[in-house]
């Protein structure tokens, strides 16, 4: 019998329903019922994600909340998402109180995405306990509490700030490498952020899918309060990795996977920019050259910009290689590199004994991929939080590279950068010998969290605690 059934409402993006689709696995296994929220957006398709968990036999149910009229006036993803997950309030009023009602399980919890803060008024109006999961790491949950105190410190726009922006537990961020959101301080993206940053005091606690070894400063700082003076830091539950694991036996056959199996041990790089990065035709002709001058092996998943635009970003589109590709390209590459036009199996990818290195946009579930694998990266953040990624996971973590990217020019990569980039990674040099030990002892780190005594296995059994005292 169930133990109670916990709530989950996700924002409907790919990489935070597939995070948070492991956290209701985590729940499952603890013997709880759980029933999913999907807030439905036409332009966002994540129907084959949540088919995955529908078809298993897990006790998780999925709820598709009515649409509501999408916001008109809005300034970005991050402004949209939040106001959609607001004008949601009602209905997912209504199927709480249908759950209390229903007596099957107790209701434990409400556990919401970091987007829709606004469903902590309902979980109060109806004594519901209301968590939020964070599915990105301890050093953007600081930034996003400390921003508040950085408003007050610094009224300027970041990128005119003379000295680098410093929160508790950090690394000392460059003003320039600050979250593509945080760029514009009369935004909406930002107000946003503010707004939410705010609230986060009100929850219960914050389940977060990072691990101790991976961020402890962060997480001493978060635990002792210091980033959100003058207000509650709830309890901090780093309970990851949480990583979707592609079932390897139906990829195995997968032609990617196949030519992999071809390749010599940790030789190959492989660039893959998670399912919203893409380039345009002049930035290709970068990677291709940089790419073959490095003289590495190389698995290249390449999405080109169409001309559709979703919430003020281009959409990714399947090229025709021959066509967006340097004449001749493919032909003398063709003995040490493959580049792919649509979707592949990352987990199962970086999990193959050819993989060395992994090009990145440094999206917190492809770093944890990566990290899990004992792969360093070569970071090229793009949009969202990723630039200051970038920064942590090169200063704070020691697990990867930076390339130098042209922010002011779409986050451009010139292709001289990219092949010292990676022969940097590939290669005998220090750094790039220094990067791989520390994947691979991060690697270590990331499988005795979940060990017995482990760091993540102890937080998801005080959470577990926390849950059943309702």
């Amino acid at each position: 019998m169930a133990k109670g059934r916990v709530v989950l409402l996700p924002i409907p993006a790919v990489g935070h329903i597939m995070s948070m689709l492991e956290m209701a696995k985590l729940l499952h296994r603890y013997h709880f019922s759980v029933t999913v929220l999907i807030a439905p957006v036409p332009a966002i398709p994540v129907d084959h994600f949540i088919a995955t968990v529908a078809d298993s036999d897990l006790d998780i149910d999925f709820c598709h909340l009515q649409p509501v009229d999408l916001p008109k006036d809005f300034d970005g993803p991050e402004d949209f998402i939040s106001a959609y997950m607001e004008d949601q309030k009602q209905q997912i009023k209504s199927v709480l109180h249908d759950l209390l009602r229903s007596g099957d399980a107790p209701l434990a919890a409400l556990i919401v995405d970091l987007f829709a803060t606004g469903a902590i008024d309902v979980a109060a109006e109806l004594g519901v306990p209301c968590y939020v999961y964070f599915p990105s790491n301890a050093a953007f949950l600081s930034l996003i509490l400390y921003l508040p105190t950085l408003e007050e410190k610094f009224p300027v726009e970041f990128e005119e700030m003379e000295e680098e922006v410093r929160v508790p537990g950090v690394c000392p961020i460059p003003p320039i490498s600050m979250p593509s959101p945080f760029m514009r301080k009369k935004s909406g993206r930002y107000t946003c952020f503010l707004h939410h940053g705010r609230r986060y005091s009100e929850f219960k606690g914050i389940v977060i899918n990072t691990f101790t070894d991976l961020e402890p400063a962060t997480l001493r700082a978060l635990e002792e309060g210091l980033c959100a003076p003058g207000r509650r830091t709830p309890p901090v539950y780093p309970v990851g990795p949480l990583i979707a694991r592609d079932d390897g036996e139906k990829y195995r056959q997968h032609e990617c996977v196949a030519w992999l199996d071809g390749q010599p041990a940790r030789s190959v790089v492989f660039l893959c920019f998670g399912s919203g990065g893409c380039f345009t035709a002049e930035q290709v002709g970068e990677i291709a050259a940089g790419l073959e001058r490095s003289g590495c092996r190389f698995l290249w998943v390449l999405r080109v910009a169409s001309e559709e635009v979703v919430l003020g970003m281009r959409k990714p589109a399947e090229p025709k290689l021959e066509e967006v590709l340097t004449e001749g390209f493919l032909e003398r590459t063709k003995a040490r590199g493959m580049v792919w036009p649509s979707w592949v199996p990352q987990a199962e990818i970086l999990a193959h004994r050819a993989a060395g290195g992994f090009v990145t946009h440094c999206g917190w579930n492809s770093c944890l991929e990566s990290l899990q694998c004992g792969v360093p990266l070569l970071g090229w953040p793009l949009y969202a939080e990723q630039h200051s990624n970038a920064v942590v996971m090169a200063e704070e973590m020691g697990v990867a590279l930076q390339l130098k990217v042209e922010r002011a020019k779409s986050n451009f990569v010139k292709a001289e950068e990219l092949e010292k980039g990676v022969r940097t990674l590939m290669g005998e040099s220090e750094e790039g010998r220094r990067v791989r030990a520390k994947a691979e002892e991060m690697m270590a780190a990331a499988k005795k969290a979940w060990e017995q005594g482990g760091s993540s296995l102890v937080n998801m059994e005080a959470l577990v605690q926390e849950l059943l005292a309702k």
